[in-house]
């Protein structure tokens, strides 16, 4: 056996590794790979599926440890007996199929998702209809690779009123999500580069630099964010950091921390900071808190965002602003390659910009927003101290700290079995598990409805078996 056909998707959120392990296990148990046979080499299989060959390691190393194939030295890889897998092929092909069965939860505090009832569907529908015209046949066609003008135009321009980004829309490239910008810039910053990840932090870009097989080194995160002293000890040559509201902590980056990261950076010629500022949009207290990329004197911040959050996570539309040494390698590199975005979305988002529609949407969210935190906050109040809340001044989540003598696994475990979906911080670790000394559990509220937010509290609360303070 020299190939193996499998359909991965890299777009989805599951690793590509564990696609081709579940793949390669059904294959097994289904017979469809039959007993004795010799998977491919892992380089072979790699260049086939074009994937990395880290992947097909990560892959065959989860068979060989469930006992799905075994390998033998300077041979290969081969299927096991089949007989002694006997119980595993009644009981696993089970387990696989419930595990593609989503959970109907009753209550969703997943981070990712928004208030869809506060939609504009009647603007955009309206500018929709305009831009779905034969007058605009010309977006039928190919545009720039960087995306079009007219939306990069309006993302600088609202950049710099909003958050005090410093660029020109010659620096700005669009693609379908981070997904798609993420491997770019790490082929932009070279196979050597090594980067430094918040732990806890966002699980997507560790994914990411696992599949294209670059070294990544967790950099612990506190109370004033990321600690850069940790990171200075370290040969990482990239940082990558969510600043201004910390996955999943909620931690704000502290000036003096700021300072440091910028000066770390400023050290070396080929260092950079990774700066994405998911959901910067929504900040509730005090000044807006400005972007690194805004102050940084040397070109050495890569400022990374969506409008996943501030519209719609289907928009797929995600941009990078890239410092100018690195936006000239990217039109050396990368100027054949057709933007990811279709042309009438791009033009869709540019004139509800242009029109102040989209500023005019944003106002009503905060305030919408904000509202849903303050009803969160005085709920959660009759519960202190056993339960506190923090990361709380932006974003669409936050923590809550639980005093317990369980295991944020195990209450997680609890409100699920209550239909209850809410994560805990572990989840997020790289490497060696932080130690925490209570419980934490991420909160994202953007998607429940305003009248259904104390209730659904008090469900996740009576699922956690926390008592109301005397």
């Amino acid at each position: 056996m020299d190939y193996l056909m499998f359909q991965l998707e890299k777009e989805a959120k599951m690793p590509l590794y564990e696609q081709l392990y579940t793949e390669i296990k059904e294959a097994i148990i289904n017979g469809t790979i039959e007993e004795g046979a010799k998977l491919p080499a892992k380089r072979k299989l790699a260049d086939y599926l074009a994937v990395s060959q880290t992947t097909i390691e990560f892959a065959y190393s989860q068979l060989v440890a469930e006992g799905f194939i075994s390998s033998e030295a300077r041979k290969g890889f081969f299927v096991q007996n089949l007989e002694e897998l006997a119980l595993i092929k009644q009981e696993s092909y089970v387990n696989v199929q419930e595990e593609k069965k989503e959970v109907d939860y009753l209550i969703d505090f997943s981070p990712g998702k928004i208030d869809t009832d506060s939609f504009p569907f009647t603007v955009w529908r309206k500018l929709a209809k305009d831009i779905i015209s034969e007058t605009n046949k010309d977006f039928l066609l190919l545009g720039d690779p960087q995306g079009d003008y007219a939306l990069r135009q309006q993302i600088a321009s609202y950049l710099y009123q909003s958050r005090g980004v410093k660029c020109t829309p010659e620096q700005i490239i669009l693609g379908s999500g981070t997904e798609q910008i993420m491997p770019l810039i790490i082929r932009l910053l070279g196979k050597d580069a090594i980067y430094g990840v918040e732990n806890p932090g966002y699980p997507l870009t560790h994914h990411l630099l696992v599949d294209d097989q670059q070294k990544s080194v967790p950099i612990s995160v506190d109370a004033e964010g990321v600690i850069v002293s940790e990171l200075e000890k370290t040969n990482a040559t990239a940082m990558y950091v969510t600043p201004s509201h910390q996955f999943p902590t909620g931690a704000v980056l502290s000036a003096s921390r700021r300072s440091q990261l910028l000066s770390w950076a400023y050290q070396k010629e080929y260092r950079y900071i990774i700066e994405d500022d998911y959901d910067s949009e929504f900040r509730y207290t005090g000044k807006p808190i400005p972007s690194l990329q805004g102050i940084d004197q040397n070109q050495r911040v890569i400022y990374l965002s969506t409008f996943s959050k501030s519209l719609m996570p289907s928009l797929r539309i995600a941009y990078a602003v890239l410092p100018k040494p690195l936006i000239l390698q990217y039109k050396q590199k990368y100027s054949y390659y057709a933007a990811t975005v279709p042309r009438m979305d791009q033009h869709l988002l540019a004139t509800f910009m242009e029109t102040g529609s989209f500023a005019k949407h944003l106002n009503k969210m905060r305030k919408i927003y904000k509202r849903k935190l303050e009803i969160i906050t005085k709920t959660i109040m009759q519960y202190e101290p056993l339960v506190t809340i923090s990361g709380e001044q932006a974003g669409m989540h936050l923590l809550l700290t639980i005093q317990s003598d369980k295991t944020e696994e195990e209450l997680v475990l609890q409100a699920k079995k209550a239909g209850i979906r809410v994560y805990g911080v572990q989840e997020y670790m790289t490497g060696k598990l932080a130690v925490f000394t209570e419980p934490k559990l991420l909160l994202g509220f953007g998607g429940i409805k305003t009248e259904e937010l104390i209730s659904s509290i008090t469900a996740l609360i009576k699922a956690l078996e926390i008592t109301k303070t005397p």
